[in-house]
């Protein structure tokens, strides 16, 4: 085979060539600090992008009842994600801090990603070293294996299935990045929609992180031909399964 094309087979396919994207985040609020920018441009461009929330976050509220709380949550993910641009909302509503293991929780996005035929996804990373939330970690194990088994027909066993293989899976809260976006141009939107989360964010918190996701994209961007960015570290599926040198891609 031709070295050139080994090198091309090894490259991360392309994010921003995608049409239909789906943004799965553990928590009403990860997808805006996760990749909010990012999901504005890919908005302004044209491409329909679509929200699956897992938990309905209702451990979100120190001094708010469960039940209310998942209903402020729920109003502030469509009012952020509205203003980034975002088409639909789907929603598993499973528990803050669930108890559901991995295999659970994979047939339910395999069924969104099917829904709404979607040909990226993002999601947290969850090989991130030191993350010790359940919700992210089982929720990036649970996408990516959602990603590889969404085009398998007879994925759940036992039902008639429609199958649908996504060609991209983007990691966002990645320590990995293999892909910087542009989002100078985007970045204020990130802030803005992360401020509608005002049950979870104060001033001061706000504030923090206006400066660290700026100082990060800045560091992300440098050499790069442009001032700010967001990293993800985009895969195709060759790269998802028995593959040693995923890490380096």
């Amino acid at each position: 085979m031709d070295e050139n094309k080994v090198k091309q087979m090894l490259t991360p396919p392309d994010l921003m060539a995608s049409k239909r994207v789906l943004c799965v985040q553990p928590h009403p609020d990860d997808n805006e600090v996760g990749a909010g920018a990012t999901i504005a441009k890919l908005s302004e461009q044209g491409s329909e992008v679509y929200y699956l929330t897992i938990t309905s976050g209702d451990l979100g509220g120190s001094n708010i009842e469960p039940e209310e709380i998942k209903a402020v949550r729920a109003k502030e993910t469509e009012a952020a994600g509205r203003y980034l641009g975002v088409k639909g909302f789907y929603s598993l509503g499973l528990p803050d801090n669930m108890p559901q293991s991995i295999e659970e929780i994979v047939p339910g996005i395999i069924e969104v990603i099917r829904d709404m035929k979607a040909d990226a996804i993002l999601c947290p990373d969850p090989w991130l070293p030191y993350e010790a939330h359940a919700d992210h970690r089982k929720t990036g194990y649970a996408v990516a294996q959602a990603f590889l088994m969404s085009g398998n027909a007879n994925y759940p066993r036992g039902k008639q299935n429609s199958p649908w293989e996504v060609p991209i899976i983007a990691f966002y809260f990645t320590a990995n990045p293999n892909t910087i976006i542009d989002t100078t141009a985007t970045m204020e939107k990130k802030f803005a929609a992360m401020a509608m989360h005002e049950s979870q964010f104060d001033e001061n918190i706000l504030e923090l992180y206006r400066y660290y996701f700026t100082m990060k994209g800045r560091e992300l961007a440098q050499g790069k031909g442009f001032e700010v960015g967001e990293g993800f570290k985009v895969m195709s599926r060759l790269f998802m399964h028995c593959f040693v040198d995923a890490i380096h891609i």
